[in-house]
Parts: structure tokens; C-alpha cells; sequence
């Protein structure tokens, strides 16, 4: 058996959804409540690599205590609305960055997510705890519909740190009381979530539910499944 005490789970793409797909109709709502003359893809298309280049230079991975001032998701988004507005002639950045924040908060879990938590809290084995990129605001509201308690729930605004700065990973632990040693960080990103990790000495389990080709030019997972069921037989969770 695995001797870990500490199980912290990442949130989008791992417990909930939060596919491309999902994004196109609050792109599609901000078009409509903003009179914009195009459709939520084309919005979609214009924003998204903008907004890919607030996530590739937010962490200096190299020195992560380089990286650039902490920005939350809000501020970031809104920054760039602006961006793709300032092109378009209009449009109201702030309340379009809102807009986002509120669809992040109503996301649906996947399937087996309630039931995989509910077994590993009632093992009596573990501390549970999340740790993700996101907004204070987006996680309480969006957990409560999980109906599980986690012993410790940290965002990156509260560490003032997006994964995979290790800062975001030793608040966790600080948090949970925990040493790297006894935890597993269960995610979907290579990039953020296992390399993550993986940098301060935790085991991951990379969530590769799309069955997608693993980055050889990333830290390899110490666990690869396809569905959170399936860690429950890595930390020997016995069927109920």
C-alpha cells in the first residue's frame, strides 16, 4: 500500500468540466448582451490567444520567484477583453470578464467525481484538499455543489501563485499540515499539475481522460489514469 495520507485534487478537467465547448455559449451570451456583431466562436477566436499568453509568461519556470506580479483570472481576462474590444470599436471589458467568472461557478461534475470523494472520505484515510488556478470567488460556490468537505481548499489567488510555481504547491501542504512524501496531486495538466508536483516531491496522477500523448518534454506522471475511478485502486480504496 501507498503510504500517502494527503489526496489534493486540481478542479477543472479533473473533478468538473471545463472543455473548449463549453466556453462558446457565455462567448455567445457576452456577444448578445453587448451588441457585438459577431458570434461566440469568432470572440472565442479572437480572445483565446491572447489570453494563452497571460499563461505562458505568468510563471518564470526557469527562477519561479522571477515570475511577473501575481494577476488574478478577472484581472487578466478583463486586460484581455480589452485587448480584442480595443480591435473591435466596443464593448465592456469588465462586465464581459464578469460574465466568465460566473460560468466557471456552474460547472458540472464528471460522472464518477461525487462517488470517487465520498469513498476516499469515508476510508477515514486520507485528508482531502484542492488546489487550482482560479479566483477565490469561482471555488466556494462551485465545491458546495460536491457535497464533500475538503480539510483544506487553496486557489491560486490565495497563494498569490499559478501552478506550477512551487509556491502554489507548499501552500497546499502548508495548508493540509502535510509533507510531500505522504500526498498524491491528482490533475489534468502535465504542464501544471505534474510537473507541479512533481517539482516539490509529491507523486501526481495525471487525469489523461481524452487519451491525449503525453509531452515527453515534461515530467512523466508517476500515474496516468483516465478517470478518477481508477484512483481509487492506485491508493487501495476498497469497493463498497
Amino acid at each position: 500500500m501507498l503510504p500517502i495520507n494527503t489526496v489534493i485534487f486540481d478542479v477543472y478537467e479533473t473533478l468538473v468540466h471545463n472543455d473548449t465547448a463549453l466556453w462558446i455559449p457565455t462567448f455567445d451570451s457576452i456577444c448578445r448582451e453587448q451588441g457585438l456583431n459577431l458570434d461566440g466562436q469568432s470572440l472565442w477566436s479572437q480572445w483565446r490567444p491572447i489570453e494563452l499568453q497571460f499563461r505562458r509568461y505568468r510563471t518564470v519556470l526557469e527562477d519561479p520567484e522571477q515570475s511577473p506580479p501575481f494577476k488574478s483570472y478577472e484581472t487578466a481576462w478583463k486586460e484581455t477583453f480589452e485587448q480584442v474590444f480595443t480591435t473591435l470599436g466596443r464593448g465592456d471589458p469588465a462586465a464581459a470578464s464578469r460574465r466568465m467568472i460566473a460560468a466557471l461557478q456552474g460547472r458540472e461534475p464528471f460522472p464518477e467525481t461525487i462517488d470517487v470523494l465520498a469513498r476516499l472520505q469515508q476510508s477515514c484515510r486520507f485528508r482531502l484538499g484542492i488546489l487550482s488556478n482560479v479566483d477565490n470567488a469561482n471555488l466556494a460556490p462551485l465545491l458546495q455543489t460536491l457535497g464533500i468537505e475538503f480539510d483544506a481548499v487553496v486557489s491560486s489567488e490565495l497563494a498569490q501563485a499559478y501552478k506550477p510555481h512551487p509556491r502554489a504547491f507548499n501552500r497546499a501542504l502548508d495548508a493540509l499540515g502535510a509533507t510531500p512524501s505522504e500526498t498524491i496531486y491528482v490533475g489534468d495538466s502535465q504542464f501544471d499539475d505534474v510537473q507541479g508536483a512533481k517539482g516539490v516531491g509529491i507523486l501526481s496522477a495525471w487525469v489523461n481522460r481524452y487519451h491525449s500523448d503525453a509531452n515527453i518534454s515534461l515530467p512523466a506522471p508517476d500515474y496516468e489514469i483516465h478517470n478518477l475511478s481508477e484512483l481509487l485502486e492506485i491508493l487501495q480504496v476498497a469497493e463498497r
